[in-house]
């Protein structure tokens, strides 16, 4: 048995004499996918796969703005909740094309993504910006999934705990401690996305292990509460390495969440 695995995961939470308990979550981010028809379908598929297995990890799926309401209802009374990809931090006004907070609070959903790698690279979103989100959605119901990684380029250059490191400093500015644990973070390689390449279960555990060091100089004691899911091309047949290491508490999961099988599959293999 390699130290730092789920194994003796009891053995390394420890703060202040008592174990801590962090839930292990599985997250489905569906991206730009499946119709309000097709939302309903698989989430029921999948919704009955999970009460046949009373799975151990939270579940919380993540459809299109115009499958929420559907998604919503799909799920009542099961073990799968519901978030929204991407949230604005005004609560109304004149900005064609964003969604507002209290909108996603009024439809029901309880998660939001922030700062996910594709609103960064392809939309030009900033820290400042997932700064500003955050914000406001730490001052709602929502919980926040915050995304934080780096690029290949980034990578090869060496620069994977300086750019994490900005990315947790300068996208969680100004959260106070008292709401700091109320926080998601994933830890997303970009070069791990969409690729089919995946980062070693040694790998992600460092970036882990990094992305913890910064947490605790910025919140304390805090941040041994703080989950830290991993996102990079999780599939069923890597997930249980990866969610077995030490410091990675589940999984944010893209293509592979579009079918119920391989989701439930993945939700299936958390320790």
């Amino acid at each position: 048995m390699r130290f730092g695995t789920r194994e003796t995961r009891d053995m390394i939470r420890q703060e202040g004499g008592c174990v801590l308990n962090r839930p292990t979550i599985v997250a489905g981010n569906w991206k730009m996918n499946k119709t309000g028809a097709e939302t309903r379908r698989l989430l029921i598929e999948l919704s009955n796969k999970l009460v046949g297995m009373t799975p151990r990890a939270k579940v919380i799926v993540f459809p299109p703005f115009v499958a929420l309401e559907t998604a919503v209802d799909a799920t009542r009374d099961t073990l799968i909740s519901v978030g929204a990809q991407n949230a604005y931090w005004e609560d109304s006004g004149a900005f064609t094309g964003e969604v507002s907070v209290p909108m996603l609070e009024a439809v029901g959903v309880t998660h939001v993504l922030i700062g996910h790698s594709e609103r960064r690279s392809l939309f030009g979103e900033t820290d400042e910006v997932v700064q500003r989100k955050l914000a406001r959605v730490l001052a709602s119901t929502l919980t926040p999934l915050v995304c934080v990684g780096e690029t290949l380029e980034q990578r090869d250059c060496g620069e994977t705990e300086s750019v994490v490191t900005a990315q947790l400093r300068e996208g969680l500015a100004g959260v106070g401690v008292e709401r700091a644990g109320g926080i998601i973070l994933a830890y997303e390689p970009v070069w791990a996305i969409g690729t089919g390449r995946t980062a070693s279960p040694e790998t992600a555990n460092d970036v882990h292990r990094l992305i913890r060091r910064v947490l605790d100089g910025m919140f304390g004691s805090v941040a041994a509460e703080i989950p830290l899911l991993y996102g990079g091309s999780v599939k069923p047949d890597n997930a249980a390495a990866l969610m077995s290491e030490s410091d990675v508490d589940g999984a944010l999961v893209g293509g592979a969440s579009l079918d119920a099988a391989s989701f439930a599959k993945i939700v299936g293999s958390a320790p």
